[in-house]
């Protein structure tokens, strides 16, 4: 009979590895501390939308989901950098058709995970249910709904997917397992919203020739005197990018919704002359608006309340040296919390469920050796884009309004063209690949270099010596291809 599996931690991840789990004919009970958001109205406290690219992609597409995740999604073509006069420039963010990363509900996606984890007939999720503390010895967790007496829940193997804050984790170190880190960012965020534009009748008749891109679900259809007034959303930017407006040492996002709206997020320094710290007034929210991301502003008639109402966020990486301790394993944000600036924290622990469950495969459900290898796989490649996450807040708030940083993007595509088994931009690896992070950082930093000495003294592809790119990727790539 196989061992009963535990969960703590009913997020995206702890609800995909239940799937996973329940259709290998586990029994899995989830217990999760919020309430189930399919049935009460709820904010964790997170961003609201996702982006979700190759490597979250394919566990879903192994667990025949996708095809419902799919009607979730709204794809991003690229980055729209907004300068500060409000000009636009658009940078794809690859050079094929289906290199594009897709913006995702993170309630619409969890809640999905959630009712397809029920329908294995394996997977029971307890709602309202804290952890209070794990006892490694005896298999055994405390649990408690809020106003109860707490009650003892035995298992056979422990999943902590409770995230950055893992109660999991800390029981971890609570027994003497050392070697967890927690790297606050001197950057919080807060975020806030572009509502979507109501149509009236007059607007709606012009809205037809309109970029088919601006309307969600028109289709063309005829519209006349007797529909309702309001049947569509209007985006009132670009709703196929990912908007940027970098402004050196901050920077505002934002990601489109289904309903026309698009979530946005201020990041800034926590303290300093210009921060969170020192904002604290209407006069300083609107005098930051208006002078550095006014294009934005006006799309935002709820500002100040917006700013006022919600809460600031924390930023962080957590490194764990060990992610196994006796027959408990931690996945996800529990063992390797990144910064969201490459877009990779749901996808990575996506990686961690399809990774696991290869494993098991590999090893007929062998759960001790199962997980001792997991953490020698994982942990790099957690580390590694923990890494690279933290330098692409660099390259998004800053990098991005530098000549010479498009000039070596578009060598990169140009290699990727004349090159295609040797050279892939790094952030191509990392998006629309399943190389494994730590390879990408490692042959990034090799392609750096190329960049740089291609691009030195250069205005423009045109001028690219492919005779030495020829020579530097033989050199510094060698044989190594990427399959």
């Amino acid at each position: 009979m196989k061992q009963h599996i535990t969960i703590i931690g009913a997020g995206l991840v702890g609800s995909m590895m239940s799937i996973y789990l329940g259709q290998r004919g586990y029994k899995v009970d989830v217990y999760e501390k919020l309430p189930d958001i399919r049935k009460e109205d709820i904010s964790a406290g997170r961003s609201i939308n996702l982006a979700l690219a190759n490597r979250g992609i394919r566990p879903m597409q192994q667990l025949g989901i996708m095809n419902k995740v799919e009607k979730l999604l709204i794809p991003m073509k690229g980055r729209m950098i907004h300068d500060i006069e409000g000009k636009l420039q658009f940078q794809s963010y690859g050079q094929k058709p289906e290199e594009v990363i897709y913006s995702v509900s993170r309630g619409g996606l969890v809640s999905l995970l959630r009712d397809e984890a029920e329908a294995t007939g394996n997977v029971s999720f307890h709602f309202k249910q804290q952890l209070n503390w794990v006892d490694f010895d005896n298999n055994l967790i405390e649990i408690q709904q809020q106003d109860q007496s707490p009650k003892l829940v035995s298992f056979d193997i422990l999943l902590g997917a409770d995230g950055a804050p893992s109660k999991v984790r800390n029981s971890f170190e609570n027994n003497g397992v050392k070697g967890v880190t927690f790297d606050l960012l001197d950057h919080s965020y807060k975020e806030l919203t572009i509502p979507a534009r109501s149509m009236d009748k007059s607007m709606r008749s012009e809205s037809l020739i309109l970029d088919e891109n601006s309307i969600i679900n028109t289709q063309n259809k005829k519209i006349n005197d007797s529909d309702p007034i309001d049947p569509n959303p209007l985006f009132a930017i670009d709703k196929n990018s990912l908007h940027i407006w970098p402004r050196g040492e901050y920077m505002l996002i934002a990601l489109p919704n289904l309903d026309g709206s698009f979530t946005v997020t201020l990041f800034l320094p926590s303290k300093g002359e210009l921060s969170f710290e020192t904002i604290t007034a209407k006069e300083s929210v609107v005098a930051l608006f208006k002078t550095k991301f006014k294009d934005a502003t006006d799309l935002m008639p709820e500002l100040t309340e917006m700013f006022f109402d919600n809460p600031t966020g924390m930023l962080g990486t957590i490194r764990c040296q060990q992610w196994h301790y006796k027959n408990t394993l931690l996945i996800g944000d529990s063992a390797h919390a990144v910064v969201p600036f490459h877009g990779q924290g749901m996808n990575c622990g996506f990686e961690d469920c399809y990774e696991l469950n290869a494993l098991l495969d590999e090893h007929k459900d062998n759960w001790q050796k199962v997980m001792d290898l997991y953490t020698d796989i994982r942990r790099p490649n957690a580390n590694a884009i923990a890494d690279m996450a933290l330098e692409n807040y660099i390259e998004m708030r800053d990098s991005v309004r530098d000549p010479k940083f498009h000039l070596k993007k578009a060598i990169a595509f140009e290699l990727e063209n004349q090159f295609p088994k040797q050279f892939i931009p790094r952030y191509s690896m990392v998006m629309f690949h399943h190389i494994p992070y730590a390879e990408a950082q490692a042959r990034g930093l090799v392609q750096a270099d190329i960049l740089n000495q291609l691009s030195e003294g250069i205005d423009g592809v045109k001028e690219l010596d492919f005779g030495l790119a020829e020579v530097l990727i033989d050199k510094l790539v060698g044989d190594v291809i990427f399959e």
